[in-house]
């Protein structure tokens, strides 16, 4: 009993490490959520034509592919820490994201353009790529499977929350305080040098103590065709990147700010809407009962049905703040399950490559997972400046025309609902969940077979 007892002791998840691990994850959400501003600072303030930061967005996302192909296979190579190591680029991405905000107004335009793209290049092709391709590889080698689940259910909260606090705080000082290319560069760097300072955290304190990768004795003879592959062999992985570009092409558009400045006419009003998103924080308590029930896939799917709905509801509310808030709930609640429990669905493609006889590979999914994401922002940001720009968006309230003001209320309701629809039918075609289990203790038992192998050598 005394035994079993320390057992469940072990399988515990502790809050203090909890809030720990979730400290990079906060970080780095933010900095996610600050770059949706980008658009509105370049256009707005820099004066940049829209059509221009989307050529931009693109053309970085050309850098992106190359980084993040190979990101991943540099983190599944590391012998040194492994992933740990790679969390430093936390202070870097924080560096590059207060300068890409800090572009000179008396600039020329192709000297901010040049800006722009260097710094958004900085932030996500390398600094981003490998922040998220470290991620799944660090946590399966810092906790316990039976943990994994809950720290990705409970941990979502965590970022949540602080999601929903930057929602509520940084449109309510952008409003006083970025006036001007100054106030840009000043907001920013309130945030950044708090966050680099907590995003370090984890890396501090939260130590590499399981090796998972007992099932390819020969790990590091990972060759770079492994990559190609993997991209030809495990489809899974491949819906999930498709998932990823959608979700993110949807929420890295950045049209909500134009939403509530020229259709709601208050950009400080986003914050009562992001605050109404609280509401839905505790569903992920259910989460780790949710995703033994039903999988969490399914749960995804689910999720994304929510949110279609949800902006939906957004085309008939128009500046109805009340029905906005609504509406915000359920697009908001409806996204956490792609969001935040994307880690559990690579680690099962992972235990897929392993049953496979292949590499578990966590890191180059988690690359080519980021590249789906990044590419799906920086597309999603693209299409709407050049749709923007065909609009007639003059960045003027007094000359908008209403072509331009139909255009942002689309952009927000009917687009990502049809887009969300889409992408849960896609998501049928996942799989894995129904046979996870037995692709899990079969592994293990070939992991068990090996180390016996190996004693009786010995």
């Amino acid at each position: 009993m005394g035994k079993t007892k320390e057992k469940n002791n072990n399988d515990r998840l502790g809050f203090g490490k909890l809030l720990l691990w979730n400290s990079r994850a906060v970080s780095s959400a933010i900095v996610t959520l600050m770059l949706g501003f980008l658009m509105i600072y370049c256009t707005d303030t820099l004066k940049v034509p829209p059509a221009y930061i989307s050529v931009i967005l693109v053309a970085s996302k050309i850098l992106d592919g190359v980084t993040d192909m190979f990101a991943g296979f540099i983190v599944d190579r590391t012998r040194w820490g492994k992933a740990r190591p790679y969390e430093i680029f936390i202070v870097a991405i924080w560096l590059c994201t207060w300068l890409l905000f800090s572009c000179p107004e008396s600039f020329s335009m192709t000297a901010k353009l040049i800006w722009i793209f260097v710094m958004y290049a900085l932030a996500n092709s390398v600094c981003y790529t490998f922040l998220n391709a470290n991620g799944t590889s660090y946590m399966v080698r810092a906790f316990k499977s039976g943990e994994i689940v809950k720290q990705t259910s409970y941990g979502s909260i965590i970022t949540m929350l602080a999601a929903v606090i930057f929602n509520i705080t940084f449109p309510a000082l952008m409003g006083s305080i970025a006036t001007s290319g100054a106030g840009w560069s000043r907001l920013v760097l309130m945030f950044a040098v708090p966050l680099a300072a907590i995003g370090l955290l984890r890396m501090l304190f939260v130590p590499e103590k399981y090796d998972v990768d007992m099932e390819t004795p020969d790990a590091e003879k990972l060759k770079v065709s492994d990559i190609f592959k993997l991209i030809r062999v495990n489809k899974y992985i491949l819906i999930i990147v498709l998932m990823t570009f959608v979700f993110n092409f949807v929420t890295n558009m950045g049209v909500v700010t134009y939403y509530y400045t020229y259709i709601v006419g208050n950009v400080g009003l986003m914050g009562i809407t992001a605050a109404a998103q609280i509401i839905a924080l505790p569903l992920a308590l259910f989460f780790p009962k949710l995703i033994a029930r039903f999988s969490t896939v399914k749960l995804m799917m689910f999720g994304f049905c929510v949110s279609a709905f949800g902006y939906f509801l957004n085309f008939i509310a128009g500046g109805n703040v009340a029905f906005l808030s609504v509406a915000a709930i359920l697009w908001g609640a409806g996204t956490v399950p792609a969001s935040m429990l994307i880690g559990l669905v690579v680690i099962e493609c992972a235990d897929f490559n392993e049953w496979k006889g292949n590499h578990r590979m966590e890191g180059t999914m988690s690359s080519l997972v980021g590249l789906g994401g990044k590419i799906g922002a920086a597309v999603g940001a693209a299409a709407l400046g050049v749709l923007m720009s065909m609009s007639g968006y003059t960045g003027d309230t007094a000359t908008m025309p209403s072509s331009a003001m139909t255009m942002i209320r689309l952009l927000f309701s009917i687009v990502p609902a049809c887009l969300y629809v889409l992408v849960a039918f896609t998501l049928k075609g996942y799989t894995i969940n129904k046979q996870i289990g037995q692709i899990r203790e079969e592994n293990e038992a070939r992991r068990a077979e090996r180390v016996r192998d190996g004693a009786g050598q010995v």
